[in-house]
C-alpha cells in the first residue's frame, strides 16, 4: 500500500521487462528494479538476447526469458568516423524499432502481460497496458546543436508514445547527468525516480590496488583493454580487470594482473569496494553504482559517444570523479594527478524509485 492505493488484483501483476543491448549498463540498472518487483511478489518475465540475456539469467535463473533480438551497434575504430558508423545503420535501428513493436503486441496477448518496463527501447510502448521507458538522457548529445535538435525531437516523439518515462536523476540542480537528463524542456510524461544502483556498501578489506572496469561496444572495449594490459605491466600492485562480457568463465593471470571475464552483481559489488582505485567507463549506471559504492574513479569516456564524453566532464569539474581521453591514456600520468586531487563523492539515497514502482503496480494509471 502506498498514500492509501491499494493493489486489488488478486493474481500477481505480470511485468515484461527489456532492456536495450547497447553496452550492460542498461540492463544492469534494471537489476534493482527486477528485485523490488519481486518483492512486490510480481511475475517478472525478461526480453533480452545475447549477452544481456546471459547477464540478466546468472542473476535471475529462475525467471521466464523470452529471445527479443538487440539493435547491435557496431562502433568505428576511429572517433571522426563514429557518426558515420552510426548513421549508416539508422536503417537498420529503424527496422528494430518497428519489429519489437509488433513483437509486443503478440507478447502481450501471449503472455497475459499487465505493465511494460523498457529501458531505451523506443518500440515497446503499448496502448493496451501501462508502458514505462526508462532513459537518463532527454537531450541527446550528439556534438553538434543542428543534429542534436533532430535527435530531440525523434527521442521525444517515441517518448510521449510511453504511459511515462522514468529518468533515474534527481529532479532540480543537484543532479547527476546534467543537461542530459534536465534539457530546457521534457515531456509531461517525464517522471524522476532518482538514480539506481545494485549495490549495497559495505566495508571489505582492500585487496586491489587497482580495479578494471571494461564495457560498452566493440571494437572500443577490446582496443581499451589492449591498451591497458600493456601499461599495467608495470603497476607495481594487485590488479583485477574484469572485461565485461558474460557467457564466459574464463580467469587468466599475468603477473600481477588477475582477468576475469565477468563477475556476477554481489561479486562485483564487494569487488569495487575491495579496491583502492578503479578505472572505468563513464556510463551513467556505472557512475551510479560508483557513487553508491563512494569509490574513487578514473573515467575513460568511449571514443565518440558523446553522452559519456559529456558525462565525465561534467563529474570531474564537481571532482566527484578524474577523467581522461582514451588516447591520451597514460597510466603513470594518471595515478599521480589522482593522487593530487581531493575527491568529493556524495552520499546520496538510491531508494525513491521504489515508490514510483509501487503507485504503478497500485494500477493508479488509469487505462
Amino acid at each position: 500500500m502506498i498514500d492509501g492505493i491499494i493493489n486489488k488484483k488478486t493474481t500477481p501483476e505480470r511485468v515484461l521487462i527489456a532492456p536495450l543491448d547497447w553496452g550492460l549498463g542498461h540492463a544492469t540498472r534494471c537489476i534493482p528494479i527486477i528485485y523490488e518487483l519481486l518483492q512486490q511478489n510480481c511475475t517478472v518475465i525478461i526480453a533480452a538476447d545475447n549477452a544481456i540475456e546471459i547477464l540478466l539469467k546468472n542473476e535471475f535463473p529462475q525467471l521466464t526469458f523470452l529471445k527479443l533480438k538487440g539493435y547491435n551497434i557496431q562502433y568505428s575504430r576511429k572517433k571522426s568516423l563514429l557518426p558515420l558508423k552510426i548513421f549508416l545503420q539508422i536503417p537498420r535501428i529503424i527496422s528494430t524499432i518497428y519489429y519489437e513493436h509488433r513483437w509486443l503486441k503478440k507478447i502481450i496477448q501471449q503472455q497475459n502481460i499487465d505493465r511494460v518496463i523498457s529501458d531505451n527501447r523506443f518500440g515497446l510502448h503499448s496502448n493496451i497496458v501501462p508502458s514505462i521507458y526508462i532513459t537518463h538522457q532527454l537531450l541527446i548529445k550528439t556534438g553538434n546543436r543542428f543534429t542534436e535538435k533532430i535527435a530531440q525531437k525523434i527521442h521525444f516523439h517515441f517518448i510521449k508514445k510511453f504511459t511515462q518515462c522514468w529518468v533515474p536523476d534527481f529532479e532540480g540542480n543537484n543532479n547527476l547527468a546534467g543537461e542530459l537528463s534536465h534539457p530546457k524542456r521534457k515531456p509531461a510524461n517525464v517522471e524522476y525516480i532518482g538514480p539506481l544502483s545494485r549495490f549495497e556498501k559495505t566495508s571489505p578489506e582492500k585487496k586491489y590496488g587497482l580495479l578494471v572496469l571494461l564495457s560498452g561496444p566493440e571494437p572500443q572495449r577490446s582496443i581499451f583493454e589492449s591498451l591497458l594490459l600493456k601499461q599495467l605491466q608495470t603497476f607495481d600492485g594487485a590488479v583485477l580487470l574484469v572485461r565485461g562480457l558474460p557467457g564466459n568463465d574464463l580467469i587468466n593471470q599475468q603477473k600481477n594482473i588477475i582477468i576475469k571475464n565477468h563477475l556476477p552483481a554481489n561479486e562485483l559489488s564487494n569487488t569495487i569496494q575491495q579496491a583502492n582505485l578503479v578505472i572505468a567507463r563513464s556510463g551513467y549506471t556505472t557512475i551510479m553504482d560508483l557513487i553508491k559504492l563512494q569509490q574513487t574513479t578514473i573515467l575513460v569516456p568511449t571514443p565518440g559517444q558523446t553522452e559519456q564524453e559529456y558525462l565525465a566532464q561534467y563529474l570531474a569539474k564537481q571532482k566527484i570523479f578524474y577523467t581522461v581521453e582514451q588516447d591520451k591514456f597514460v597510466l603513470k600520468e594518471v595515478l599521480k594527478k589522482t593522487e593530487e586531487l581531493n575527491f568529493r563523492i556524495p552520499l546520496i539515497n538510491m531508494e525513491t524509485y521504489k515508490k514510483r514502482l509501487l503507485i504503478l503496480l497500485s494500477r493508479i494509471i488509469n487505462y
